[in-house]
C-alpha cells in the first residue's frame, strides 16, 4: 500500500506536469502567433507593392525595402530572444559562476550603446570607478545590463537623464538603472516580466520592442536564485536587480 500510494503521488505530479507543459505551448504558440502576424502582414503587404509597382519611383521603393528589412529584423530579433528565453526557463541553459568586476562589464555596456545613446540624446551617468567584484555568469549579467539601459534609453524623457549606481550590503550589491520619464502603471509593475506583456504597445512597437527583453531579465536572475525588480520615483523609473559580493558563496 505504501509503494501504490507513492507511486500514486508520483504519478499525479507527473499528470500535473504535463498539464502545466501543454497549457504553457498553448500560450506561447497563441503568443507567437499573434505578435508574429503584424510583421508578416507588412512584409506581405509591401514586398506586393514592390511587385506591382504602386509607387515606381526610386524614393518610394527604398522606402518599401526599408520597411520589409526593418520588419524581418524584428521577426529575427524575437525568434532569437524567445530561443534565449525557451532554453533559460526550462534550464538548458546553465549558468556558470564566477567572480568578475561589474564596474567593468557596466562601463563596457555603456561603451557599446554609445551610438544608440547619442542617437536618443540622453546623458548616461556612471560614476562608479572602483572595482565591485560579484558572482554570476558575467555572459548573462551583461544581458540583463544591456537590457536595462536599453530600455532606459528608449524610455527616457523630460532631462532624459540616465543613471546607473551600485551599492553593497551585507554581502549583496544592488545595481539600479534610472531614467527620467513617465511613471509606469502600478498594476503593470509586476507584469512587465511576463512575456510579451507591453506598458504601451504603439511605443514599444516604434522601437522594435517585442515584450521577451524583460522576461529574460527574469529568467536569468531566478537562474542566479537573485532578484530583480522595478519601482517608479518622482521623476522617472528605476530597474534593480542584485548579485551576491561575498569573497565566497
Amino acid at each position: 500500500m505504501e509503494d501504490l500510494k507513492t507511486a500514486n503521488t508520483k504519478l499525479q505530479k507527473d499528470i500535473e506536469q504535463k498539464t502545466q507543459i501543454d497549457d504553457m505551448r498553448k500560450e506561447f504558440l497563441s503568443n507567437v502567433s499573434h505578435e508574429l502576424k503584424t510583421p508578416i502582414a507588412l512584409i506581405q503587404g509591401y514586398a506586393e507593392g514592390l511587385k506591382d509597382c504602386i509607387n515606381d519611383d526610386p524614393e518610394s521603393r527604398d522606402f518599401y525595402c526599408d520597411v520589409i528589412i526593418d520588419e524581418s529584423g524584428k521577426m529575427n530579433t524575437m525568434v532569437k530572444q524567445l530561443l534565449t528565453l525557451n532554453q533559460l526557463e526550462f534550464g538548458n541553459d546553465l549558468v556558470s559562476m564566477a567572480r568578475f568586476n561589474l564596474t567593468e562589464l557596466i562601463n563596457g555596456v555603456i561603451q557599446s550603446a554609445k551610438v544608440m545613446i547619442q542617437q536618443a540624446q540622453v546623458r548616461v551617468e556612471f560614476e562608479q570607478e572602483d572595482p565591485v567584484w560579484v558572482w554570476g555568469d558575467e555572459f548573462k549579467i551583461e544581458e540583463v545590463v544591456t537590457n536595462y539601459l536599453t530600455n532606459a534609453i528608449h524610455h527616457a524623457e523630460g532631462e532624459k537623464i540616465i543613471s546607473v549606481h551600485c551599492q553593497e550590503m551585507n554581502g549583496v550589491v544592488t545595481t539600479c538603472v534610472f531614467n527620467t520619464g513617465s511613471p509606469i502603471p502600478e498594476d503593470s509593475l509586476d507584469k512587465i516580466w511576463i512575456k510579451f506583456y507591453k506598458v504601451d504597445k504603439a511605443r514599444t512597437r516604434a522601437y522594435g520592442g517585442s515584450g521577451i527583453g524583460l522576461s529574460i531579465v527574469k529568467a536569468i536572475m531566478d537562474g542566479h536564485h537573485q532578484k530583480c525588480w522595478a519601482e517608479n520615483k518622482e521623476n522617472g523609473v528605476a530597474f534593480y536587480f542584485t548579485l551576491e559580493s561575498k569573497v565566497e558563496l
